[in-house]
C-alpha cells in the first residue's frame, strides 16, 4: 500500500509508516507520476485533484486536513469511485479565537454591540456560542440551516447588514445552487452596512468581492479584518494596508486544530483502506465552553502581530503561512480573569 502525502501536514510523520509505503512532497508537488501507484493521498488546500492529477493513477481515497474542498473535483471523483474527506470543525475553536480576539481588540462591545454571523456550521455555531456566553445579541444568516428547521435568531442577510455593528462570515464557498456564496458580500451589501461597521472573512478569501470592499475602505465608509483573499496567496496590496488586521490564511492555525485536522484524515485512512493508526497524543473533539471572559481571549491571541508580518512583506504570504508556529487555543481554565461570564 502507498500513501502520497503533503510533508507540512503536522504531527503525522512516522504513524504511517508501519502500515503503507510513504512519500512526502510539497503541496505544489503531487504529479501524475508519483501519484499512479498510490492508494490514498493526504493534502492540503493547494493540491489540486482532478483528472489531470489522478486520471492514471489507482488512488480510491482523497483525506484533506482542512474543512474547504475547493480544490478537489467532487464530482469527478465520485464519478471514479474516489472516496473524498475532510476535517469539518477542525479548527473551529482556533477561528473563534482569532475571529473574538479581533471584534474585541477592535472595540466591539459584546454587551452594547450586535454581531452577524453568515454562516452557522462548525466554525459559525462557535463564534455565536462565545458571543452568547459574553452577553452579545447574535444574529445569524444561514438560509440552509434555516430550511432544515435549525432553531436558532435568524435575520435575512440584507437586514443583517444593516442592524449588526461587525459581521464575521463563516460560509464556504460555492457558485452554483440554491445559495451560492460566490462574492456574496458585495457592493450591494456593503452599501447596507452601517457606517464604521466591521467586515471579518475567516472563510474564503471570493466570499468577499475584493474590488468593492476595496472602495468601502477608500472611502473609510467600513472597516475589514481579512485573514482569507481573493487570488491568495498573491494579495493586493492597496485592500492588505487598508485591513485593521490583514492575515495570511491562519485564523484556524491553532495546535489543537492541526491535532484534529491529523486525527480526522487518519481516520478516513483508516475507515476506507481497512488500516489501524496509531493517532496517540493527537487532541480530540472540541468541547462547548461553559464560562468564557473578553480578557482571556484577547490575552489569548494578538492577530496584530501576525498581521504586521504581512505587512511588512505580503509576498512572504506562504512562507508566513508555511512556518507558522501554532497557537495554542483559548483555554477558559487557564483564564484568570475575574470577569469570566457564565453561561444562564
Amino acid at each position: 500500500m502507498k500513501i502520497v502525502i503533503d510533508d507540512n501536514i503536522p504531527y503525522i510523520k512516522g504513524r504511517l509508516e508501519p502500515v503503507a509505503d510513504t512519500l512526502y512532497v510539497d503541496q505544489f508537488g503531487f504529479t501524475p507520476e508519483n501519484v499512479r501507484d498510490a492508494d490514498a493521498i493526504v493534502i492540503r488546500t493547494r493540491t489540486l485533484c482532478n483528472e489531470s492529477l489522478l486520471g492514471h493513477s489507482r488512488v480510491r481515497l482523497i483525506a484533506t486536513a482542512t474543512i474547504g474542498m475547493d480544490q478537489i473535483d467532487i464530482p469527478w471523483c465520485a464519478e471514479r469511485g474516489i472516496s473524498v474527506n475532510n476535517a469539518p470543525g477542525c479548527n473551529a475553536p482556533g477561528v473563534a479565537q482569532y475571529v473574538w480576539s479581533a471584534l474585541l481588540r477592535e472595540g466591539f462591545d459584546p454587551v452594547r454591540h450586535t454581531l452577524g454571523v453568515v454562516g452557522c456550521g462548525n466554525v459559525g455555531g462557535i463564534v455565536a456560542e462565545w458571543g452568547r456566553l459574553l452577553g452579545t445579541r447574535v444574529v445569524v444568516s444561514d438560509p440552509p440551516r434555516q430550511r432544515a428547521g435549525i432553531e436558532d435568531d435568524y435575520m435575512p442577510i440584507d437586514k443583517l447588514m444593516a442592524e449588526c455593528d461587525a459581521v464575521t462570515l463563516h460560509t464556504p464557498l460555492t457558485r452554483t445552487g440554491e445559495d451560492p456564496t460566490f462574492h456574496l458580500a458585495d457592493r450591494a451589501m456593503f452599501a447596507r452596512m452601517r457606517p464604521g461597521a466591521l467586515l471579518v472573512n475567516a472563510a474564503r478569501g471570493p466570499v468577499v468581492d475584493s474590488g468593492a470592499l476595496l472602495e468601502e475602505l477608500r472611502a473609510g465608509r467600513i472597516r475589514a479584518v481579512l485573514d482569507t483573499w481573493e487570488g491568495e496567496p498573491i494579495v493586493n496590496k492597496e485592500l492588505l494596508s487598508l485591513t485593521d488586521y490583514g492575515t495570511f490564511h491562519i485564523a484556524g492555525y491553532s495546535r489543537e486544530g492541526k491535532q484534529r485536522a491529523t486525527r480526522m484524515a487518519l481516520e478516513a485512512l483508516e475507515k476506507g483502506l481497512g488500516i489501524v493508526v496509531d493517532k496517540s497524543g493527537l487532541e480530540g473533539a472540541y468541547r462547548p465552553h461553559k464560562a468564557i471572559s473578553a480578557e482571556g481571549i484577547m490575552a489569548s491571541y494578538d492577530p496584530g502581530t501576525d498581521s504586521d508580518s504581512l505587512k511588512a512583506a505580503p509576498e512572504l504570504f506562504d512562507t508566513l503561512r508555511r512556518n507558522y508556529d501554532f497557537r495554542p487555543e483559548y483555554r477558559p481554565e487557564a483564564d484568570t480573569s475575574s470577569t469570566c461570564k457564565t453561561s444562564s
